[in-house]
């Protein structure tokens, strides 16, 4: 197909390099045929299985197509025009693609997987890493007029309707969890809470999350493992000690830029177009986000190997 030949061809497309394709449509492909078999099979038949019309959209294609729409929010009507199909065509694929790639989780190195914030702390706890965590907003619809709990979704921050998700990222800003989503109006803190990132951390040593001050108060129940800036001193005599100011100043910017990278991991993410304002509804952002994650780490991961098998440049 020409859609499927245009895609392949242009990295610009979906952002992934070929060989990043090529390992999704390995690992996904049986588990989707898989699930088909499953749903043919849980309900009663008059024809045999395999019997009837045949895809017109195979599931290379499928996958094409969410990732077309993944990383540009190019709408269901373009895609079905690209392939040559019919609009709820692409509209079913990419409801069965996403949760599949959501399903992944966030790749580290070895090709490990971390699919929950459990496996996060876990490693984090094995290998010593030293861990960045925050919180994004993604701007979506305000819920109808007639339906309840309307202001849940006003952030308290931006003062606009949003969904926010917690993300933890390496020191180098590559993810390793991206989820727990809930409603705009939630504090960052309460969010990690909710979480149980408290209750993960109490069976570890000496593991440490850097994360801004909207997270104070997380290091009195952590034992100091997530460490917060230092508060912001007041006072009509501290004007007084220079040395003092300077020393508490110099604290925050080295806490700041140690967790810069954390906010270039987020930009990252925001890259993908279904991350942007209302491309996503609310109810697939979960999905959304963790599939977005997941095909960054993928990315970078391959990147990088790739990186380390090029031969050294002669002297």
């Amino acid at each position: 197909m020409q859609a499927r030949g245009l895609i392949m061809s242009e990295r610009r497309v979906t952002g992934l390099l070929t060989a990043v394709i090529a390992d999704l449509v390995a690992e996904l492909g049986p588990v989707w045929q898989a699930r088909r078999d499953a749903e043919l099979l849980d309900r009663p038949r008059r024809r045999a299985v395999g019997a009837g019309a045949k895809y017109k959209l195979v599931f290379v294609d499928r996958l094409l197509a969410t990732l077309v729409h993944l990383r540009h929010g190019v709408t269901h009507d373009v895609l079905a025009c690209w392939f040559q199909v019919d609009r709820s065509t692409i509209t079913r694929a990419v409801g069965e693609i996403r949760p599949l790639l959501a399903d992944r989780g966030c790749r580290i190195e070895g090709g490990l997987r971390l699919r929950t914030l459990a496996d996060v702390i876990a490693h984090l706890g094995a290998t010593g890493q030293t861990a960045l965590m925050d919180a994004t907003e993604v701007r979506v619809r305000r819920p109808s007029a007639h339906r309840g709990g309307r202001s849940r979704f006003i952030s308290g921050k931006s003062r606009i309707n949003a969904m926010k998700a917690l993300v933890v990222t390496d020191q180098r800003g590559r993810p390793l969890f991206c989820g727990e989503v809930r409603a705009g109006s939630i504090a960052d803190i309460t969010q990690a809470r909710d979480a149980g990132l408290v209750d993960l951390l109490a069976d570890t040593i000496d593991l440490q999350i850097l994360a801004d001050a909207g997270y104070q108060g997380l290091a009195a129940q952590t034992y100091g493992q997530v460490v917060t800036p230092p508060r912001k001193r007041r006072g009509k005599h501290l004007e007084h000690l220079q040395w003092l100011m300077a020393h508490h100043e110099a604290a925050r910017f080295a806490h700041s830029s140690a967790r810069i990278p954390v906010e270039h991991g987020i930009a990252h993410l925001k890259n993908w177009r279904a991350l942007a304002r209302h491309h996503t509804r609310r109810e697939n952002l979960p999905d959304t986000i963790r599939a977005v994650a997941g095909l960054l780490t993928d990315q970078q991961a391959t990147h990088h190997t790739k990186a380390l098998a090029l031969p050294a440049t002669p002297a």
